[in-house]
């Protein structure tokens, strides 16, 4: 480049630069706004995530930016992203209370990741929390004594054990709650325990999540659910979302959801494990749809084993579904040896009418998450 070149680009990279500074002190500004309608929120007792609202503002910035001929996606990824940033912030102001005069809150499993998640959110909440774990049992009578609420969070393995075995003496106003991903044999081993008002519940997401705004969890009432209608109205207070569910419903979903989705991605990474393959080769190679693929196997193998192991042999049914995907599978590839190409495509429209309208809305969701994954990308 010539100097003078030069010279023009160094004078608008500095006004650039300027620009980013004024961004940077909206942004700052924009934050500590938010974190007033926290406040106020937090003393109205309102969820940090309202849809309706959000919507409605997306809908609004997009039609503003079209008119400046700026793209309505780039302001809307611009302003989603600041919106989860403040939802985090949002969360550290705290929640209103809903049950002022239910005594305090044991958590079995408290030093659990999603038990000290829960514990987190209930002490934010203004409530009394205690933990028990499995070398606290000799305390367990002094714990329960006067509790309001007891929140099972243990290994799937050992969940209905301790439910039978530790729990069967609680008192009897006492709400009695897990948050297990399978739901239908410990609700019923809670039912068999306890006298009282017993619920079901499924976080759907990990203790990693910073916050619940727009996080599901899925109810599977119990007992006595007038008793913990207060616990509905708090979750969503932090934002979550409940999707109410039959407990074997719920459990039949997590088959193909859980169990054959997780040990597909095991399969997977075993596979290419086998093969010794070569990840910083295969990441040079993949285009954005791959490279998160291949995130999301690994992302799996980044956490406990046993874990895993829980969800995938939770179920016997787990081995039907699997099965069925090995059968699949299986039939898929003697068409691939067969060398019938007109019958893969056959059976690809049949899978696409199957999904209908969810083909083309999962093709403009992914968009969105293809292009973060490639902006991620290293030089």
């Amino acid at each position: 480049m010539n100097e003078k070149t030069t010279a023009d680009l160094e004078k608008l990279r500095g006004l650039i630069d300027g620009v980013d500074q004024q961004l940077l002190h909206l942004l700052r500004k924009r934050l500590d706004l938010v974190a007033q309608v926290g406040a106020v929120k937090h003393g109205a007792g309102v969820p940090i995530y309202a849809p309706q609202r959000e919507a409605a503002m997306l809908a609004k910035r997009r039609e503003e930016a079209a008119n400046m001929d700026i793209s309505p996606q780039l302001i809307e990824d611009i302003l989603r992203r600041l919106m989860r940033e403040s939802y985090l912030n949002e969360k550290d102001v705290g929640f209103k209370q809903v049950k002022t005069d239910l005594g305090h809150i044991v958590v079995v499993g408290g030093q659990g990741q999603l038990g000290q998640l829960f514990t987190q959110m209930l002490t934010l909440s203004g409530y009394q929390v205690k933990t028990l774990d499995k070398d606290d049992w000799q305390r367990a009578p002094e714990l329960f004594d006067g509790a309001g609420m007891v929140l099972v969070t243990v290994p799937i393995k050992v969940t209905c054990d301790v439910i039978r075995n530790q729990l069967g003496q609680l008192p009897e106003t006492c709400i009695l709650a897990d948050l297990t991903s399978i739901k239908d044999e410990p609700l019923n081993a809670m039912l068999d325990a306890h006298k009282g008002p017993v619920v079901g519940l499924h976080p759907m997401f990990g203790p990693d999540v910073g916050s619940l705004a727009k996080q599901v969890v899925v109810v599977c009432h119990g007992r006595n659910a007038d008793a913990y209608e207060w616990l509905m109205e708090q979750i969503q207070i932090w934002g979550a979302r409940l999707v109410v569910a039959d407990a074997k419903e719920h459990d039949n979903a997590m088959q193909l959801v859980q169990a054959m989705r997780h040990f597909s991605s095991f399969v997977y990474g075993l596979n290419l494990c086998r093969e010794q393959a070569d990840i910083d080769k295969l990441l040079q190679f993949s285009s954005p749809i791959y490279r998160l693929e291949l995130a999301m196997v690994g992302r799996l193998f980044a956490q406990d084993p046993e874990l895993y192991a829980d969800i995938i042999f939770a179920q016997q049914g787990s081995l039907t579904a699997i099965g069925d995907y090995l059968e699949n599978y299986q039939s898929a590839l003697e068409l691939l040896k067969s060398g019938n190409r007109q019958a893969f495509v056959e059976q690809f429209k049949q899978v696409s009418q199957w999904f209908g309208d969810f083909a083309p809305q999962f093709q403009n969701e992914s968009r969105a998450m293809l292009q973060s994954v490639n902006d991620m990308k290293a030089g």
